[in-house]
């Protein structure tokens, strides 16, 4: 699946990494039900890292269509808050 990190580009992950990724997505999505801003910053760090560190980096000139679109790093709770699907930021 090709993977968007709004501001920084996009890599390709294996679905197989996906079970992953899904567990600090419903941890984010608690995290924001709950109103925990220093949670769901370390935690959406997390998560864009996991994507960095598990995911292949395309090339900046790829023009592939993104699958999936997360946030910036430095994206706010609110901001976020609109992004989010009832199944968090990653389907599944």
């Amino acid at each position: 699946m090709i993977v968007r990190i709004m501001g920084e580009g996009q890599w390709e992950v294996a679905d197989s990494r996906f079970p992953e990724l899904n567990k600090l997505d419903d941890e984010l999505l608690e995290e924001m039900e709950g109103g925990d801003e220093e949670g769901f910053r370390r935690t959406l760090g997390a998560l864009l890292d996991a994507i960095r560190r598990l995911g292949e980096p395309l090339p900046d000139d790829a023009l592939e269509p993104s699958e999936l679109i997360l946030p910036a790093p430095d994206a706010t709770l609110e901001e976020v808050r609109e992004l989010l699907s009832d199944n968090g930021l990653i389907p599944g």
